[in-house]
């Protein structure tokens, strides 16, 4: 009972903190309509959100590897939701992007820590991963609900009303930690050893995760204003597509887990990465309100490796856990945003279609990389082939007996 209600308020606290993530996309028709940028000056904004959290949330996995640091998650949750509450006060670029940033760190800092906190609390559960990354997602999808509520009649001066959920967050984080304090003292130093981690397989899954970003990101940024061209500009049908786009990722992220149960993360994400390069195929050239299909199957396909890439980050490098889910819960995904300035300028520059093309390639490579990666048996252990794995059984059964 302890364990799920962990989960549940992990859950539950991970999406009031990615509430700030899918803000910075629903935010952007905003300034651009406002403060009338252009595509590339807008994806500037996303790019502010991105370089700092994706240099800092390494920095802070490494640090929650040597040290414990519970704290950090109503700190970080807290920060997030300030930097955006104020991002929108200010006419100055220059202190948009400022506050953007600062969001951009809570969030950063939130999510390696609260990573290892929720394996703590599974139990290295796939299932209850899956749950805890549903969280996120929900408020990835709430985002444009949120900011079009509070200043889709009124103006960037709302978006102090945005805090709301950070503060609601930063509460549900003490029970938690209270809760987890008394079983996991002392547990610190038990760490795998270092010849235990499989740094080449982690590599190749980081650049899948990465190819990942940079089309999730992509169409995060864009796909309201894409929404809005194909539908007559209405604002209606933008909102409509960014939300369906970040509900889609709730779905994928249960039915990651859930297949999980039945075949291996690697092969879960393999088909679904395959399957996502056909379904951005459609968003962008399917006519009509048939691209909203698209964009959800989109959405659960590239949401259904999410949580199984974070297991399988930490499995592969079971020594430093906090390091592993800092670069896949964070860094490779908020790299993505490190791109959308060149997707602005490529659709100042030709049409929005066209700087969207190029991001159908980018699940086939992930795809590619899944197909050289194995499956670990257990925490800390792989197998490069499935005989391999038999053959490890079969000794395993033999000294049992």
């Amino acid at each position: 009972m302890r364990r799920k209600t962990s989960i549940l308020l992990l859950a539950v606290g991970h999406a009031c903190v990615d509430i700030y993530q899918g803000a910075v996309a629903a935010l952007i028709p905003f300034f651009v309509a406002e403060r009338d940028y252009t595509y590339a000056v807008a994806s500037g904004i996303v790019l502010a959100a991105s370089l700092l959290s994706s240099v800092a949330q390494p920095v802070f996995g490494a640090l929650t590897d040597r040290w414990a640091m519970p704290w950090l998650l109503p700190v970080s949750t807290l920060l997030g939701g300030v930097g955006i509450a104020l991002s929108g006060l200010s006419g100055s670029y220059g202190l948009t992007l400022f506050f953007v940033a600062v969001s951009g760190i809570g969030v950063a800092a939130y999510h390696p820590e609260s990573a290892r906190v929720a394996r703590l609390a599974s139990g290295g559960s796939h299932s209850a991963m899956s749950w805890f990354s549903l969280g996120g997602n929900i408020g990835f999808a709430l985002a444009p609900l949120m900011v079009s509520a509070a200043i889709g009649h009124g103006s960037l001066r709302w978006t102090p009303v945005l805090v709301l959920p950070a503060l609601a967050g930063a509460a549900l984080c003490v029970p938690v930690l209270r809760m987890l304090a008394r079983p996991q003292s002392g547990t610190a130093g038990t760490q795998a050893p270092r010849s235990a981690d499989d740094v080449a397989s982690f590599v190749k899954l980081s650049l899948a995760v990465v190819f990942r970003s940079i089309v999730f990101t992509g169409l995060s940024t864009f796909i309201s204003l894409y929404a809005q061209q194909r539908m007559q500009g209405s604002t209606t049908a933008g909102t409509a597509a960014l939300f369906v786009l970040f509900l889609g990722g709730a779905v994928g992220s249960v039915l990651g887990g859930s297949l999980a149960g039945r075949y291996d993360r690697v092969r879960v994400s393999r088909w679904s990465y395959l399957l996502s390069a056909a379904a951005v195929t459609g968003v962008i050239y399917a006519p009509g309100a048939v691209m909203f299909l698209f964009i959800a199957l989109t959405s659960a396909g590239l949401y259904v490796p999410f949580s199984l890439q974070v297991t399988l980050g930490q499995d592969y490098l079971p020594s430093r856990i906090g390091t592993a889910s800092g670069i896949t819960l964070g860094l490779t995904v908020s790299i993505g945003g490190l791109i959308s300035p060149l997707l602005g300028h490529l659709a100042d520059t030709t049409t929005l279609r066209t700087a969207l093309t190029p991001l159908i390639a980018m699940p086939a490579l992930s795809w590619l990389l899944f197909r050289t990666l194995p499956e670990p048996v257990a925490p800390g252990t792989r197998t490069a082939t499935p005989s391999s794995a038999t053959a490890s059984a079969s000794v395993s059964a033999r000294q049992d007996a």
